[in-house]
This record gives structure tokens, sequence and C-alpha cells, in this order.
């Protein structure tokens, strides 16, 4: 939605004061940042970009008082998500002792 723009984006963009020209490299590096977390050899480091991301997403949203428990919620997916595929990072986080 960001990539082909439209009102909708736009006034948003405007709400929380950003430019209409961080449109497209916000959407570049959101997709980027979601490509390399679906790759299997790349998805803890696309789990730390996208956490990096969201983060910025909740400070931009804080900022003009708007709530921010969905990019909370969003950034525990991401990471639950990615802990119940990946056997690298249960093995590094076990949950219970064996």
């Amino acid at each position: 939605m960001k990539v082909k723009g439209g009102t909708m984006v736009t006034e948003g963009m405007a709400h929380l004061g950003l430019r209409e020209s961080m449109r497209l490299p916000l959407a570049v590096i959101e997709l980027s940042c979601a490509v390399i977390y679906l790759i299997p050899a790349t998805s803890i480091l696309g789990a730390i970009l996208l956490t990096g991301f969201i983060g910025g997403a909740m400070c931009t949203h804080w900022r003009i008082g708007e709530p921010v428990f969905l990019h909370i919620a969003l950034g525990i997916l991401v990471w639950l998500g990615l802990y119940l595929r990946e056997d690298r990072l249960r093995a590094l986080i076990p949950l219970r002792q064996r």
C-alpha cells in the first residue's frame, strides 16, 4: 500500500508528521525487512530488522500521543513466530528444561 501511495497513505503520513518523499524509502525498507524475515536462512536477522522498524513506528505514534499496543503486539508476534519455527532460537532460549 505504501509503495503505490494514495490518499489514505498520504493523509496518514501527514498526520504522523512525515513528508510524502519518505513514503517510498519507508516502503522499500519495510518490504526488505519482511523478505529477509521470510527467508529461513536469514530469518533471525529479519526479526532483528523488523524489531527496529516496528520500534521506530512505535516511537512515531507515541510522539503524537497515539496508542502503541498494536506495535508491541506485532513485535511479540514476529519473535513468537520465529521462536516456533526456528530450532536455533529455541536452543538459544529454552523455555523449559529437559
